[in-house]
């Protein structure tokens, strides 16, 4: 399994930038002769971490390397930061044309790898589940399909929020920073429902969507409001909920079988 750490000079955030690659490409014959994966061109997935998090997270945290050799998977894992994996009008903080444009014509010009739509998909947890579905939804042309782990779908929640307030997880100020102007949050792009009433009135295409969120996890009732809205517009989506918290053991036992979603023709 070959895997390593690669740096770019980015001009959407202004520096440079490292991500994770894992490639099964120096796997032994006798382990893919009679794997269907290997009868194919190998498929990319791009792997976002949550918040506090960094590029290794998955590489440390999942069985993503294991994985990727068992469904010739290329798996890329960018550094998002703190970001929401969202632009804003900031030089150097376009984190989703980052991870959405950027990256992947990267990766298809170093690598020869997510040439196509088809063969390109996008996942993540927490706040980079929120981020793989939105960037996603965003840059439709460039990724299949997206799936989200417990996914901070957050939108609601901070909406409208005013000045002096916040959570338990950041203050008005850095949602402010990330979303933009909260009380323009509900009709604006770095809302996923808004991108997918924007696709449908041009009639254009919509990724199909994985979720999957665990019962006990604070962020359930965010999770279900977007089934309900996919539902309710027709988007073609799956949706698992299960006794779990927001923790590497329900993120591990969902992360194969959104996989395995991925490539299903």
């Amino acid at each position: 399994m070959a895997n390593g750490r690669f740096s770019f000079c980015s001009d959407y955030l202004k520096r440079l930038v490292e991500f994770q690659i894992v490639l099964p490409n120096d796997l032994p014959k006798e382990w893919t002769v009679e794997n269907p994966h290997y009868r194919r061109p190998m498929k990319t997935l791009f792997l976002l971490h949550g918040y506090t998090g960094n590029s290794m997270d998955w590489m440390t945290g999942s069985a993503i390397c294991e994985l990727a050799g068992n469904y010739n998977l290329a798996v890329v894992c960018p550094a998002g930061e703190n970001s929401f994996y969202l632009d804003g009008p900031e030089t150097g903080r376009k984190y989703a044309s980052y991870v959405g444009e950027e990256l992947v014509q990267y990766v298809r010009n170093t690598f020869g790898l997510a040439g196509k739509m088809e063969d390109t998909y996008i996942g993540g947890l927490s706040m980079g589940g929120f981020g793989a579905i939105h960037t996603a939804l965003q840059f439709n042309h460039n990724f299949a399909k997206a799936f989200g782990l417990s996914s901070a779908l957050i939108v609601h929640e901070i909406a409208h929020m005013q000045p002096g307030g916040g959570n338990p997880v950041a203050n008005y100020e850095y949602y402010r920073l990330m979303f933009g102007d909260l009380d323009k949050l509900p009709t604006s792009i770095n809302n996923p429902e808004e991108l997918i009433l924007r696709h449908q009135a041009a009639g254009e295409r919509i990724p199909a969507i994985f979720m999957a969120c665990g019962t006990e996890d604070g962020l359930l009732e965010n999770n279900r409001e977007l089934r309900d809205f996919l539902k309710a517009k027709g988007v073609e989506h799956v949706y698992y909920e299960s006794p779990g918290i927001h923790n590497w053991t329900f993120w591990n036992q969902y992360l194969e079988p959104a996989i395995q979603w991925m490539l299903e023709d």
